[in-house]
């Protein structure tokens, strides 16, 4: 059992998982590596955002019935996720009131007992492994401020994303406000950001090594994918 499915909120962590996280994963024996655009993301409605969780919930236990000998994970921002009504994630409202430390811990262990919940007694539940970005996909990129300079085409702001990034212990820490959460520092700085477009060429300039070093959170989860095939 070597195939792996992670689940992703768009088309920049789509591009992430197919052309960096991949082929280093290959490394530890997957046979198969693919990414999935959670419910429909493409034809998401004006609103934008990420789908209900009983949307994306369905996703996940559609693919974990149907190919039996896979694994699954996913990777979402916790800044985006749904806290009230019936889009809400599990766990996320009460996660926000929790230390950065416990943030993202709290909602992945929430949403790992509803899947568990959800597949009955017998599901193997080493085979669902969520993973919920602190906070949010951008907050990545400030792993290697001068290649997240070059990546977007605009070098000369290296310095003030390489300031940002100082006031935090990781990037990861950079904060979810909707005035300054990382995707809205770099539109504060570029006006005309374009995630899928800008956040693709930044992440791959970057590479996983600077972000493996630099994000705690994000290198448990490749430990985790690491140790899944053997």
């Amino acid at each position: 059992m070597s195939r792996l499915l992670i689940h992703v909120e768009g088309e920049t962590e789509e591009t992430f998982v197919n052309e960096v996280l991949a082929s280093y994963l290959y490394g530890y024996g997957y046979t198969k590596i693919s990414a999935r655009l959670i419910g429909n993301a493409r034809q998401r409605d004006r609103r934008g955002g990420i789908r209900a969780w009983n949307s994306v919930r369905k996703d996940i236990l559609n693919h974990l019935k149907e190919d039996v000998e896979c694994f699954s994970t996913m990777m979402v921002d916790f800044y985006a996720l749904p806290q009230a009504g019936e889009r809400a994630w599990p766990g996320r409202a009460g996660a926000a009131q929790l230390a950065f430390s416990e943030k993202a811990a709290s909602v992945e262990r929430a949403l790992l007992a509803d899947i568990c919940n959800e597949m009955g007694n017998g599901f193997e539940q080493a085979r669902f492994v969520p993973y919920v970005m602190m906070y949010e996909f951008e907050g990545l990129l400030f792993s290697d401020a001068d290649k997240l300079g070059l990546g977007i085409g605009k070098p000369e702001l290296s310095p003030t994303f390489q300031a940002i990034r100082d006031q935090f212990t990781t990037p990861e820490e950079i904060n979810d406000s909707p005035l300054t959460a990382p995707s809205k520092r770099i539109i504060n700085l570029v006006p005309n950001y374009e995630k899928p477009l800008m956040g693709t060429l930044a992440i791959l300039e970057i590479g996983l090594d600077a972000i493996r070093k630099e994000c705690p959170l994000f290198r448990k989860w490749i430990e985790r994918l690491e140790q899944w095939p053997r």
